[in-house]
């Protein structure tokens, strides 16, 4: 493929609800561009453009994909993204290098979970957009009622472009309203025709729509579509030009992708009505003096080729075998080969100018949001905001052989996939993996064993709980032990209280010896011993925290005692006073941040009480969506996501952060209790 300047350059993402029909609009896209001499089908595992194996398997897209097309003597770098609201990460990366995003709904359904959800973030972005209303042919579909959709969710500024030529079966061709012409299909192959006399009211009506939304910028023009005076077909293509740039029109296209209708009048609208790589790229590199910066979007790696690092320029162009500066780690980067990848195929560049995008191999020090530029200007452009992990479960390696593997793969994975969390429990060496949803969990545990060749076997995260005492409470503790020669000596009275919930320290020892009744030396051993007895806990073996020891009193014998005798001596006074302090048992209470339609707050509210769950406030976000703040026990939130989708329809997104222990209630208590109980026994009995 030849290097095209930035101005020629096309950089848009494809983003939908899951089964729109992303990835099969960019595999015709690239049989109508010549770029393939058949048109891969995701049904049937053939795509050219998803030939992951886990992708194959399940027929859906689970990562971002690059897509270079040719048309109208410019480049398109279609970004194909997951329709499933989980990888929304990867949809992320794509709208943070694009010029613009087409949004696919289809023609039964209308607006979807994941046409809204991509839609906001396509609005974070300020990004020009348009709509692509796909599957015209099937039964039971209407443009009318996706196009009604799409205003209803996102107001009149979505406006028709294109009228469909007969519908379900009989769908053959589309109106370009902007241009006032119409074209049937074969094949692909489109074929200019007369406007069918009896879609005159339709399309006027549909024209109307258009020129309301497209005239809002430019003043001029809105003076004479107000004054009533004819607005010309080729003044309102260049006011739609303006407005799509600016946001003010979201034009809506038809097509269907099965019978290759409306897929090259569609990279027609892409050139002529999305702003260029060039303009993206004045915007984001305006006060970099023409030095080079290129972001990091899309990190894979790959078992015969290593990393691949995929990269758009903003500034400046690289070459091959050159050397560059990583702005984040400080280092050198040298260049190798600059590829263009398109599914299996790979093709040498010469260059990669301001605007495009490509990909380098074996860069192992730069990951995804780090910058390329060069050490004599340094620049760092704006990186990625992932989403945060939602669900979070515990893995182990089955064997000794995945146990050594292990490592190598989390981190090749995290490297891959950043929403993918890696983290280890110090408390109870627990491997903890999040990810956004439990599927994307699930789905990256089996990429690990099909790339990496580790299985690990998951399970609920522990719950990290603590225990507490209720009252004060004092008791001794004696060791004393003969065995005919040098013996063992200590005694030692505690005193202990509860320490109130909000003070910064979980543990306080104090030495209140009067008279040397226990020499000063001995009293680091009483603590250790106090310290241990603490870690294994009283109520259901979890560490005891928020208490005052105090050293009270106590003998010793100048010969028998030692430290570690009294180390003994103050756990064994710990096991005597707890018990006395009516103990409890603590959780950890989470703050969950909780965003869902207003349609749902009722179900989201009520589940929440199921849980146990505290409402603290709720605050209207606009759009039909509100925040829920509240305040809900960790152990009920473990699977909160799954639960959550399912309530809202996949609507719902939520995050949460520790705030406090509390008291658990002696029901929930109970049940912890026996639960321990029973694995311990389960394990003494594993062990004989």
């Amino acid at each position: 493929m030849k290097v095209f300047p930035s101005d020629r350059i096309r950089n848009v993402a494809l983003i939908a609800h899951g089964g729109a029909g992303k990835t099969s609009l960019a595999d015709t896209a690239l049989f109508d561009t010549g770029a393939v001499s058949r048109i891969g089908r995701v049904d049937d595992g053939s795509s050219v453009v998803d030939v992951d194996p886990d992708e194959q398997k399940r027929r859906t897209t689970l990562s971002l994909k690059i897509v270079p097309l040719e048309w109208q003597d410019s480049k398109i770098n279609l970004l194909d993204t997951p329709g499933d609201t989980e990888f929304i990460g990867e949809v992320k990366s794509a709208l943070r290098v694009a010029d613009g995003a087409v949004l696919l709904v289809t023609a039964e359904k209308g607006v979807e979970v994941g046409t809204e959800m991509t839609w906001r973030y396509a609005d974070e972005r300020q990004l020009p957009r348009m709509v692509f209303v796909t599957k015209l042919d099937r039964e039971n579909t209407s443009f009318d009622h996706a196009l009604s959709s799409l205003r209803e969710h996102f107001g009149k500024r979505v406006a028709p472009m294109h009228a469909p030529i007969g519908a379900v079966a009989g769908f053959k061709g589309i109106v370009d309203i902007c241009a006032n012409k119409a074209y049937t299909y074969d094949n692909g192959k489109a074929t200019e025709t007369a406007v069918p006399a009896d879609m005159a009211d339709q399309i006027a009506a549909y024209r109307e729509q258009l020129l309301e939304a497209a005239v809002e910028s430019d003043d001029e023009l809105m003076m004479k579509y107000l004054d009533g005076a004819t607005i010309s077909d080729a003044e309102l293509c260049n006011a739609v030009k303006t407005a799509v740039a600016q946001g003010l029109l979201v034009p809506v296209l038809a097509g269907s992708i099965t019978k290759n209708i409306g897929i090259p009048a569609l990279l027609d609208a892409i050139v002529a009505y999305f702003p260029s790589a060039a303009a993206t790229n004045q915007r984001e590199a305006a006060s970099m003096n023409g030095s080079l910066a290129a972001l990091v979007f899309k990190t894979t790696v790959d078992p015969q080729r290593g990393q691949i690092t995929t990269f758009r320029v903003f500034n400046g162009a690289l070459k091959p075998d050159s050397h560059t500066w990583n702005a984040r780690t400080s280092t050198d980067e040298r260049l190798g080969q600059l590829l263009l990848i398109r599914g299996k195929q790979q093709d040498v560049l010469t260059e990669v100018p301001a605007g495009d995008i490509a990909c380098a191999v074996k860069l192992n020090n730069t990951h995804t949001g780090d910058t390329l530029c060069t050490k004599d200007h340094p620049v760092e452009l704006p990186g990625i905001a992932f989403p945060q992990p939602a669900f979070t479960t515990a893995i182990a390696p089955k064997s000794k052989n995945d146990l050594d593997k292990l490592g190598n793969a989390l981190s090749r994975l995290a490297e891959e996939d950043p929403t993918i969390h890696i983290a280890r429990d110090q408390e109870t060496a627990e491997t903890l993996l999040s990810g956004v949803g439990e599927s994307h969990v699930d789905i990256t545990i089996e990429r690990m064993q099909r790339k990496f060749g580790v299985e690990v076997e998951k399970h609920d995260m522990h719950v990290p709980y603590r225990e507490a005492i209720r009252k004060p409470a004092r008791a001794n503790g004696r060791f004393k032990r003969q065995s005919g020669g040098h013996g063992q000596f200590g005694d030692v009275t505690l005193e202990i209280a509860p320490l109130p919930f909000g003070d910064s320290q979980d543990f306080v020892f104090e030495n209140k010896i009067v008279g040397g009744v226990v020499p000063k030396e001995y009293i680091p051993g009483v603590e250790k011993g106090v310290r241990d007895a603490l870690k294994k806990g009283f109520v259901a073996g979890y560490p005891l925290i928020h208490i005052r020891v105090a050293v009270v009193d106590g003998k010793y014998h100048p010969v028998d005692s030692s430290s570690q005798a009294f180390e003994v001596a103050g756990s064994y006074a710990m096991q005597e006073a707890v018990p006395l302090a009516n103990p409890a048992l603590l959780e950890p209470v989470m703050v969950a941040t909780i965003v869902v339609p207003d349609t749902y707050m009722g179900d989201v509210t009520s589940n929440l009480n199921t849980k146990r769950g505290r409402v603290q406030g709720m605050e209207t976000l606009g759009n039909g969506f509100t925040q829920v703040n509240a305040i809900v026990p960790m152990a009920e939130m473990l699977h909160y996501s799954r639960d959550l989708r399912s309530i809202t329809q996949g609507r719902g997104t939520f995050s949460m952060t520790f705030d406090h222990y509390e008291e658990v209630p002696p029901n929930v208590q109970q049940q912890i209790v026996d639960a321990v109980k029973k694995t311990q026994a389960s394990f003494a009995t594993s062990q004989h």
